[in-house]
């Protein structure tokens, strides 16, 4: 007996692992939300581009468009009228091609992309660059320049983040001398990043532009000129603006590299505007989305894939567990006297067609009609068959009459007992009725009654859209209960019901 209750333990214990580790890899690997209302932002980027063409007159515009990084691209669409569309690698970057053989007038074309970090690849890390670079000699004064800022640069620096960020200090000096001379009169940011990357360039140090979107703001805005460096290990990105180090979360990095954004032949009076918009997901929505996109293992095995209509009925069926158990643990720790175990959680599922109350309501009537009706066939001398048949008969007659009176009375609930399982219902008259005439009406009045509660709780517990999420989506939880159902099953000790009803017992009866 004791090897076969370690046994049961073992098992358990085995089966509350997968469970929990299923849930966790799932929550902490795969990052699927625990809620159902969670949410995640969606950023939508629109790309206008306008020109003019002259008549018939063919047309290439080329684009950067964003490469495949710390996000996830939802929906990629290029919208034009008779243009061909082409997206190819160019270096690091993508870049997409419309083109068309006549034009005329005025022309938009419009490039949208919807895309979140939620569920983005985190080990996907960019590729390495280069460690060292050659450099062009600076001749006149601007190599004296160059040599003079470089100077105690290379003291006041440690290393390639040190020596970077020290470098973009000094050229936002614009009251340097050197710096004046290196920038020739045109202070922009563009401008002091060219400087920038000649110094740089004249340290051997290699660095690019790269051009980025804010995602944090919600209006029209031009791309956003950041330096980047490679240091042998993880690219350090640089504002040539204030000297600001890290690339903000809210940032995308939309191109590198020194060439324009645009690329027109066969047009002028050309205008690129960039406008972004945020809205809200729902985190389970977005995990479905992203799976087709990622061929994300867990959604190929998930419930998710099945058809909507089977969704539905699954939902039902993955709560039965819950509900089981709850029975287990109202039969085995209180004591409560209920018509089996799957019973009380069948009349449970009844109770979700016609709402708590009218469940109780119906389940109260229709059983005690169906109980006085069975008493008086017993007197008949029928046999079980025929007596069901008819009892099963009188349930439907009962329940067409109650769906009729309640839609004439308005209460529209009513007419939802059409649906309520006339089967259980009969079986429940059948089986109360065998309680009572082996133990008596006092027994199967407190049956029923148990029953009842027990549905009742059970309804309850299995309703919550919350735990229905999880249970859904989390099968893996049904082996955790699993577990605490094989631990029960080897528990001996005393009820509740059953220490109130000996309670007297244990008085110590007075002396004599």
């Amino acid at each position: 007996m004791r090897s076969v209750r370690l046994h049961a333990t073992l098992l358990a214990l085995v089966l509350l692992a997968l469970g929990l580790t299923s849930v966790f890899w799932q929550v902490f690997v795969r990052d699927i939300p625990l809620l159902e209302s969670e949410t995640d932002p969606v950023w939508i980027i629109d790309t206008r581009l306008e020109f003019d063409s002259k008549k018939n007159n063919p047309v290439k515009v080329q684009m950067f468009v964003p490469p495949n990084g710390d996000f996830v691209t939802l929906n990629e669409s290029f919208v034009s009228n008779n243009y061909g569309v082409n997206v190819h690698k160019s270096g690091e970057n993508r870049q997409v091609t419309w083109s068309t053989r006549r034009a005329d007038g005025h022309q938009v074309l419009y490039y949208r992309l919807v895309l979140t970090r939620r569920f983005s690849i985190a080990d996907q890390a960019a590729p390495p660059g280069p460690q060292f670079r050659q450099s062009a000699p600076l001749l006149g004064a601007e190599g004296l320049a160059a040599e003079a800022l470089l100077a105690p640069i290379r003291d006041q620096s440690a290393d390639i983040e040190t020596f970077i960020s020290e470098t973009i200090r000094r050229v936002n000096d614009i009251k340097d001398d050197n710096v004046r001379v290196l920038l020739r009169g045109d202070y922009s940011v563009a401008s002091r990043a060219g400087v920038v990357d000649l110094l740089l360039a004249a340290a051997h140090i290699p660095a690019e532009q790269v051009h980025t979107v804010r995602l944090g703001l919600q209006q029209s805005q031009e791309p956003e000129l950041w330096l980047r460096s490679y240091n042998g290990k993880n690219w350090l990105y640089f504002n040539p603006a204030d000297g600001v180090q890290g690339l903000p979360e809210d940032r995308l990095v939309w191109w590198s590299g020194d060439k324009p954004l645009v690329k027109i032949d066969g047009g002028r009076h050309l205008q690129v505007g960039f406008s972004v918009s945020k809205n809200e997901m729902s985190a389970i929505q977005l995990a479905q989305s992203v799976q087709p996109l990622q061929d994300r293992s867990f959604w190929t095995l998930s419930l998710y894939d099945l058809p909507l209509e089977a969704q539905h009925t699954f939902r039902i069926i993955v709560m039965i567990p819950l509900g089981v158990l709850l029975i287990l643990l109202l039969r085995n720790l209180i004591g409560l006297e209920t018509l089996g175990t799957f019973t009380p959680v069948l009349v449970a599922l009844a109770f979700r067609e016609t709402d708590l109350i009218w469940g109780i309501i119906l389940f109260t009537v229709i059983t005690a009609l169906g109980l006085s009706l069975r008493s008086y066939l017993e007197q008949l001398r029928l046999q079980m068959l025929p007596r069901l048949s008819v009892v099963l008969t009188f349930v439907v007659i009962l329940i067409t009459v109650i769906s009729v009176l309640t839609h004439k009375l308005g209460l529209e609930r009513g007419v939802s007992v059409a649906l309520f399982p006339m089967v259980i219902l009969t079986m429940v008259i059948e089986r109360l009725s065998i309680v009572w005439e082996e133990r008596g009406g006092g027994h199967s009045m407190k049956v029923a009654f148990g029953t009842l509660v027990a549905a009742t709780l059970a309804h309850l517990i299995m309703s919550p859209s919350e735990l229905i999420y999880i249970f859904f989506t989390f099968p893996g939880i049904l082996l955790v209960l699993v577990s605490i159902m094989l631990l029960m099953g080897h528990y001996r000790g005393y009820r509740l019901m059953e220490l109130i009803r000996f309670k007297a017992m244990t008085k110590e009866t007075p002396e004599k």
